[in-house]
């Protein structure tokens, strides 16, 4: 199996990054004057509009004959995909010692992204538009505007493979280890028996490659996420329809809140999963897939050890674990805040930060 050369990777990426992008909260104001200095390789088109009236667009590049379809941000809180897809416009245009790839890429395949499917949510930094619709549980129902559109480009394009790129909460870890799920990948399912059609195993063979790249670079902090089977869900209507779909989970790296590590190992596996795809007819290197280690949820963001609290009157001795949450403030700043999830014993959770508190009171 083909894979880029990892040095020249990060060569290359630290060097080249969109460094006007950055952080958790991506606007579509801040994309915008990237899209239009864009050069003339791109074809942009101004496709449709939000519920509230804010502009989407589908960017297009390559003259191949194998149609890849790619989106991120149909949850407005999970921007790391739009960072990677400008990560990747600066490699088309700019590719450096990996010239030969990118000509693989743009000489065999068509490529449409969308790299913003729900400006509204990116503005309230929620899941939901703003009709409070969950983008990736309307393939069905198609309730949504932004659902409509991305399902009108499905159904013109017809692509051969598809990349839904999300991310994913600080709570996972990869099965057996101690360590975060850095990037997960799901090939998902068709039906609720969850049988391995021909679709899904061209789907795991992309995922086998992409994974074969990143265990260099972060051995054990690479998860497959659950195959459940969920019916009204993006990547199983689109996989069903014989669209095979790749989700790529962006998620937590030690001191990496912002995913701005995770987000260059994410580059690194959609740059090596159309690669995969440029170079190859058949699709049937899958059965490492499942080599790959389940999610499992055990992370904390804090767990305060030996902490006091109060329960019913009551003073208690316990572990704390919390969450960092987000909202947005009255002055449109992303403010974080501090969720308690548990209390107890939780002496078999992990922690990306632990704290002995020494029977002194915890205070949020």
């Amino acid at each position: 199996m083909q894979s880029i050369n990892l040095d020249k990777f990060e060569k290359w990426y630290a060097a080249n990054f969109e460094s006007k992008l950055s952080g958790l909260r991506i606007l579509l104001d801040d994309i915008e004057p990237l899209i239009q200095n864009l050069n003339n390789n791109f074809l942009v088109k101004k496709e449709g509009f939000s519920e509230n009236g804010l502009l989407i667009h589908s960017i297009s590049i390559g003259n191949g004959q194998k149609r890849v379809l790619i989106w991120s941000q149909m949850h407005g809180n999970e921007s790391t995909g739009t960072k990677v897809l400008f990560d990747l416009f600066n490699f088309f245009e700019n590719s450096g010692e990996l010239s030969a790839i990118r000509e693989q890429v743009l000489s065999n395949c068509t490529l449409i992204f969308i790299p913003m499917l729900n400006p509204d949510g990116a503005i309230t930094y929620t899941r939901e538009n703003a009709k409070g619709i969950d983008l990736n549980r309307d393939a069905v129902d198609r309730k949504a505007i932004e659902s409509q559109f991305l399902r009108d480009i499905l159904d013109k394009f017809k692509p051969h493979f598809c990349f839904n790129l999300h991310d994913q909460r600080t709570i996972f870890n990869v099965e057996g280890t101690k360590n975060p799920a850095t990037i997960s990948f799901l090939a998902p399912s068709e039906d609720e028996r969850r049988t391995i059609t021909k679709g899904r195993t061209k789907t795991m063979a992309v995922i086998v490659a992409m994974n074969n790249l990143l265990r260099q670079a972060i051995p054990n902090h690479i998860g497959r996420y659950t195959d459940e089977f969920y019916p009204t869900a993006t990547g199983d209507t689109f996989q069903k329809l014989g669209h095979n779909t790749i989700l790529i989970e962006a998620g937590h790296f030690s001191n990496d809140y912002q995913r701005e590590i995770t987000r260059k190992y994410n580059f690194f596996a959609l740059l090596q999963g159309l690669y995969y795809i440029a170079i190859n007819d058949v699709y049937d290197d899958f059965k490492d897939y499942f080599n790959i280690p389940n999610n499992e949820k055990k992370f904390f963001d804090i767990i305060y050890r030996n902490a006091m609290i109060f329960e019913d009157s009551e003073e208690k001795i316990v572990d704390v674990g919390m969450l960092f949450k987000y909202r947005v403030s009255a002055n449109g700043a992303l403010e974080i805040y501090e969720s308690v999830e548990k209390t107890g014993d939780l002496k078999d959770y992990l922690a990306h930060k632990e704290i002995n508190l020494n029977k002194k009171l915890y205070k949020p």
